[in-house]
């Protein structure tokens, strides 16, 4: 009997231990070198044929990402496995509200300093089907702001004069995460007609 408490005892401590390392690794083990060397190998694209901005915020997406890895995987397989040519704009539940696309088409904006917005509730990726737009991304710890969060509509608007935008066009894509301000849907000259897709991946920290 003593023999049978005492292998017991070994497999909940090395359970506990297992547990303490998986916890770790989903938070305070990460570094820019290691979540840097994660993003570049690309597993996590889930076998979507497209290229992601380098712009992304490395570090926090890969917490977000090991956070709730099945989201992730969900909204990337969505993208990789949907025709987007037969889907009108809407709403797309994915997983529920977990995750979910808004897909959106027509003329793009002309670029303006206070039209940068954030989120808290969920992380972005900013995917163009057809045309071409520019998009804005700069933290939003930089950003003034110039309306207040909305929790109902999980946006908040911010002025920043000197972003840096970037052009998004089909073949490659943004990821936002709750860290950075963004300034989506802007115009390019001879493109007056964007589709896009952005899946919205519920924030797990």
């Amino acid at each position: 009997m003593r023999k049978i408490h005492t292998t017991a005892f070994y497999m909940l401590m090395a359970l506990m231990l297992v547990a303490s390392v998986s916890n770790a690794q989903s938070d305070g083990a990460w570094t820019e070198e290691k979540a840097a060397k994660w993003y570049d190998s690309q597993v996590w694209l889930n076998g979507l044929k497209a290229t992601p901005y380098q712009v992304v915020n490395k570090l926090e997406f890969a917490k977000q990402y090991h956070a709730n890895k099945a989201a992730w995987d969900k909204a990337f397989a969505f993208l990789r496995d949907t025709d987007f040519t037969r889907l009108r704009a809407g709403k797309y539940p994915i997983d529920d509200e977990n995750v979910y696309a808004t897909i959106s088409e027509g003329p793009p904006r002309e670029i303006s300093p206070l039209k940068w917005e954030a989120h808290h509730t969920y992380n972005d990726i900013h995917f163009v089907v057809k045309g071409k737009e520019k998009i804005g991304v700069m933290p939003v710890a930089n950003a003034t702001v110039n309306q207040e969060y909305s929790a109902t509509k999980d946006i908040g608007f911010y002025t920043i004069d000197n972003g840096n935008f970037y052009i998004a066009e089909p073949g490659n894509f943004f990821i936002v995460t709750t860290k950075e301000a963004h300034n989506p849907s802007n115009k390019i000259d001879g493109f007056d007609g964007v589709k896009k897709v952005v899946v919205k991946v519920k924030n797990a920290l």
